[in-house]
């Protein structure tokens, strides 16, 4: 009887299997720690994002139209020279003290972007702040402290943050601009690394031991040798390339549906949080039963489903016969649908990133994910604009769509079930 009872134990039940899905607290607090870490960040970065053009033409050299677009930009060139170093640097040395010293890398580029008195020196305090490429280091931690059944779960409280912070950002950003300035708001954002600091030091949990001495070149050569891991940054290159294109007409499309710059906020929210509740109430539960190649088919269907839309909306002319509220709420749904693949895509393909490698090369791994995605912020922006100046707004989202059929192309290729670390 005692070998059939031990027979049975090995079944799994229901409880079993429920209790895979549920976070430990240890998870739990990793997970939010970490979340809040990236919080605490893209924050101190995004409050600037919405005043940097304006006010950085008042500083001496300001007119100086490139240099402020150089100024702007070097901070994403920096992350993606930076990022695979600080990666692998990770495996190597560990997780918080990267962290840690990439932290205090971009509170020192915000208190010298603070003292600025002219465009230079904004322009080098930006490329500071850009060295502290620290989101490979923190994703790989995030992967090191939890369960292959969870992570995307944690993974995506993390991307939730950062679009709650986005749009945090956009309501709160003019505000304080004009009672603390440009330097304020770096200022701002240098007390919100040293927070960050704090939080590794007293409240992100202690990483895993690593098993073995990472070679950084093997480490490097197995991950770029991967096939799957080829798909995955050519995913993320896309998605934040296409994200940064259509941002270069989302803004001035609003504007002509009706709607004043400094109320955008209410179109970005309602459609962020919505795409929210579908993530968690649909979309996640279909991976956890093993869809998810189908999620992310999926979430690749929304997002070309919504530049269709923008250009249709353009083609059309609708901006000017809809107008007022009914323009309004149809690019109000398209944000709604894009919203649903981003954040997908966001919450699941740093996810299986960290399940295709084993645990010391995690770092590696993530660090060349984020360099595709600082790239693809770097060619989006480019491309958007330059498509812009030369063609015109319809002809930005034709272009991102068709670049979203090459890029079914690649999720239909992946293989979620060889993700097993």
């Amino acid at each position: 009887m005692r070998r059939y009872g031990r027979l049975f134990a090995m079944i799994p039940t229901a409880s079993n299997a429920t209790a895979a899905l549920r976070m430990t607290s240890l998870e739990r607090r990793a997970s939010l720690s970490l979340a809040s870490l990236f919080a605490l960040r893209m924050l101190g970065l995004f409050l600037v994002l919405p005043v940097f053009a304006l006010e950085a033409a008042r500083y001496p050299g300001g007119a100086n139209v490139a240099q402020v677009g150089l100024a702007f930009g070097i901070y994403g060139l920096a992350q993606a020279c930076l990022q695979i170093p600080f990666g692998i640097a990770s495996d190597r040395w560990g997780r918080k003290p990267v962290i840690i010293f990439g932290l205090v890398l971009f509170a020192a580029g915000s208190t010298l972007a603070a003292a600025a008195q002219d465009i230079e020196t904004l322009l080098m305090a930006r490329a500071l702040q850009g060295s502290g490429a620290i989101s490979a280091a923190v994703t790989a931690l995030l992967a090191d402290l939890t369960r292959n059944s969870v992570r995307t779960k944690g993974i995506a409280l993390v991307g939730v943050s950062i679009s709650l912070m986005f749009v945090l950002s956009l309501v709160i950003a003019p505000g304080l601009n004009a009672i603390i300035g440009l330097s304020g708001l770096f200022t701002l954002t240098a007390v919100l690394a040293g927070v960050g600091v704090f939080a590794v030091v007293f409240w992100v949990p202690k990483a895993p031991a690593l098993r073995l001495r990472v070679n950084p070149l093997k480490g490097l050569r197995t991950v770029i040798q991967n096939t799957q891991l080829l798909r995955l940054n050519f995913g993320v290159f896309s998605l934040h390339a296409i994200q940064l294109a259509m941002w270069m007409v989302i803004p001035d499309l609003l504007v002509q549906s009706g709607l004043i710059k400094v109320s955008h906020w209410q179109i970005y929210l309602p459609a962020v949080l919505g795409s929210l509740v579908v993530l968690g109430g649909v979309l996640f539960r279909l991976e956890r039963r093993g869809y998810l190649r189908g999620v992310l088919l999926t979430a690749v269907a929304c997002l070309g489903i919504a530049q269709l839309g923008f250009y249709a909306y353009l083609h059309t002319g609708a901006t000017a016969t809809w107008g007022g509220s009914s323009g309004l709420w149809f690019v109000g749904f398209l944000l709604f649908l894009f919203f649903i693949g981003f954040n997908a895509m966001e919450a699941s393909q740093p996810s299986l990133v960290s399940k295709f490698v084993i645990p010391e090369y995690r770092g590696a791994a993530l660090g060349v994910f984020n360099t595709a995605q600082s790239l693809g912020f770097f060619v989006g922006g480019a491309l958007g604009g330059w498509l812009l100046q030369v063609t015109s707004a319809q002809t930005v989202f034709a272009v991102c769509a068709c670049w979203l059929l090459l890029w079914g192309a690649f999720v239909r290729g992946l293989q979620p079930n060889q993700a097993t670390h």
